[in-house]
């Protein structure tokens, strides 16, 4: 019985210098060329979040110069809610004159003022007393709400602005024995700014979508 053919073993080869000098620098030219890559993806990265922070720094500052060119108006009811005492919130608008606007079915002509912005509830009380009677509350404990138009002039940064704008006042009425009913000044919210030059008209409309709730 034949013994079968013994295998060929293939035959080594072994590298030269050159050889392994030359794969040593696609090694090192490799690894070279990941580092800068991974550099390069640091660096972009980097950039990316500093644009993205400078963006969100410019449109920080964006709103806070569009808040700071806001006019908004707070009050505060003086004496035993006399009147309200009107005051920017922000200190460098320094109002000049004010023309508020009431509802026509409680005063037909509205109020100048000058240097001292308040509303006061002789301008407008009997108005209310009248308007509440013909609600049928004449004699009641009432909490209302009543629109005022307000347009302001004022000085901001040297410069003369004006601001066009719809509250709402909120009052009581209070009922008093052998006397005439007492309205007291609570204080006021924003509607909305931006008022057109009809102000009469939409402190009315506004009054009469108030009336017309269930």
């Amino acid at each position: 019985m034949s013994e079968p053919p013994a295998k060929k073993r293939l035959p080594i080869r072994w590298l030269t210098l050159a050889e392994i000098v030359g794969l040593i620098a696609v090694v090192i030219a490799g690894l070279g060329y990941w580092d800068s890559h991974r550099e390069r993806s640091f660096e972009a990265r980097e950039r990316a979040s500093a644009e993205r922070e400078r963006k969100a720094e410019a449109s920080r500052e964006a709103q806070t110069g569009a808040l700071k060119q806001t006019f908004l108006i707070t009050a505060t009811p003086q004496g035993s809610g006399d009147w309200l005492r009107l005051t920017a919130v922000h200190p460098e608008q320094v109002v000049q004159t004010q023309s508020v606007t009431f509802p026509s079915a409680v005063r037909p002509d509205p109020i100048e003022t000058t240097g001292n912005p308040r509303v006061e509830e002789g301008w407008l009380g009997a108005g209310i007393l009248k308007a509440e009677k013909g609600r049928g509350q004449a004699g009641k404990e009432v909490r209302g709400r009543l629109p005022l138009g307000i347009v302001t002039v004022y000085i901001e940064d040297g410069q003369t602005r004006s601001d066009r704008a719809l509250y709402l006042m909120g009052y009581s009425v209070h009922p008093r024995t052998l006397r005439a009913d007492r309205v007291e000044l609570e204080g006021l919210s924003l509607v909305r700014r931006g008022v057109g030059e009809d102000v009469q008209a939409a402190v009315d409309a506004l009054w009469l979508a108030a009336d017309a709730r269930p």
